[in-house]
């Protein structure tokens, strides 16, 4: 009996040292690091609504006939560049050009009459009243040559501004009847952005206000004023038309697409700095600093960018102090060390 005793005390001697040398290892501890932290601003915003508006050139001109006939020549080709007074097409206008001689030679012959009539009374052999009555004629018949000459001039068609052309409605041997287009011609030196408004954004606007536009998918913005503002919305699309000025040295052309950011109603926004947030993978995570100065993980959502500061959607409250520019090891509860 007393050698199982003994037995038994040895046994349990080797169990309570093996035990001992087998403990499991403290948990990790984690270090305080030092951080600097800015406060969760609740701000008042515009919600910003974003259109797509179109470049025009300022100086546009719908060229149309204002005399009969069928084209004669049009070399133009759409996109070619002309000059101011170079000849875009001409319209074949024999009958003005047979009216023009006609009341030349009318003309020539009142004038022969006027000055033998002149002599005569100065002779003594005329009458005033003859005189009178051929210089009448001759001023009439002046002023009829000037009509004629005016009608067949417009039977070339001239630039009126150095441009671009960017419509042909006509060719060569086609009939252009007074008030028929023959061709779209656009400036080159100015340009402005043309954008239809909803009419339940158009009341926020006026003229001298400035928007932010982006060109296609560029991120970059740039800023413009309204130049122009419809007074009367359009009563399909219930839309009002404004004409923003594209700034000069712009490299734009006619027909191109622009997005435009239009100010919508106010509401109230939570804003963090920029470089407070950081992403894994397609999760957007702030760190929050809570009262026991450790660092919480929150995962967040966020909206617009504006002034190194970007929206908050949800995921964190106003006056709530996060991380700014957090190191790569910090990590969820661990404490931190708020830098001055």
């Amino acid at each position: 009996m007393n050698a199982l005793r003994l037995l038994l005390s040895a046994a349990s001697t080797f169990v309570v040292v093996g035990c001992a040398r087998h403990e499991v290892p403290p948990a990790e501890v984690l270090l305080a690091v030092e951080v600097q932290t800015a406060r969760v601003q609740r701000e008042v915003w515009p919600v910003e609504f974003a259109t797509h508006g179109t470049v025009r050139a300022v100086q546009r001109a719908a060229l149309a006939a204002k005399v009969a006939g069928s084209i004669a020549t049009l070399s133009l080709a759409i996109g070619q560049a002309v000059q101011a007074g170079d000849v875009l097409l001409t319209i074949s206008a024999v009958e003005l050009t047979a009216r023009v001689a006609q009341f030349k030679a009318q003309l020539a012959q009142i004038e022969r009459e006027l000055a033998r009539e002149r002599t005569l009374e100065a002779a003594g052999a005329g009458t005033l009243d003859t005189v009178k009555t051929l210089a009448d004629r001759l001023a009439q018949g002046q002023a009829a040559l000037r009509e004629a000459e005016t009608l067949r001039d417009y039977a070339t068609v001239r630039a009126p501004f150095a441009g671009v052309v960017t419509k042909k409605f006509v060719e060569v041997g086609d009939f252009a009847a007074p008030g028929a287009p023959l061709l779209q011609l656009d400036g080159r030196s100015a340009f402005e952005i043309e954008v239809a408004v909803p009419e339940s954004l158009a009341a926020a606007l006026s003229v001298g206000a400035a928007l932010d536009i982006a060109w296609s998918d560029a991120p970059t913005r740039l800023r413009v004023t309204v130049g122009e503002l419809s007074s009367a919305a359009e009563s399909a699309a219930r839309t009002m038309t404004a004409k923003l000025p594209v700034p000069v040295g712009t490299a734009v052309h006619a027909g191109q697409f622009v997005r435009v950011f239009l100010p919508g109603p106010q509401v109230a926004t939570l804003l963090v700095p920029v470089n407070a947030l950081t992403l894994f993978g397609q999760m957007e995570r702030v760190f929050v600093v809570g009262e026991n100065n450790r660092a919480s993980l929150r995962l967040v959502k966020t909206g617009a960018v504006k002034g190194g500061r970007i929206e908050v959607v949800s995921g964190l409250e106003a006056n709530e102090r996060v991380v700014v520019a957090p190191v790569a090891t910090l990590r969820d509860g661990q404490p931190v060390l708020l830098r001055p």
